[in-house]
């Protein structure tokens, strides 16, 4: 560990002068653990949990139609295409394998 990190761990409060590690008190360790479970603990009611989801669905970008109009044309096209090659492949592996099995 070279000088700097040491002595940016000193202000941190995470060693001492001496260059020993210093342990954190237990006490501020049990706090911290106390108010995460307590925060966990709370439940949001129905209505509020339906009324942030309704602020967060409002700032949502919808698309247009015509955006959707055109992507869905795009998925349509690539799927005509993927289903095609795979046609072709199955075709010519069954004729491949009649051919060599006959």
């Amino acid at each position: 560990m070279n000088r700097q990190m040491k002595r940016m761990m000193q202000r941190q409060g995470q060693i001492g002068s001496d260059g020993e590690p210093v342990a954190a008190p237990r006490r501020q360790q049990q706090l911290r653990q106390a108010t995460v479970t307590s925060a966990q603990r709370t439940r949001t009611k129905p209505r509020e949990f339906l009324h942030e989801v309704n602020v967060e669905m409002r700032k949502v970008v919808w698309p247009s139609k015509a955006e959707t109009i055109n992507y869905s044309t795009v998925v349509f096209i690539a799927l005509v295409v993927l289903i095609s090659v795979i046609f072709v492949m199955d075709y010519a592996s069954a004729k491949a394998a009649l051919y060599l099995f006959k």
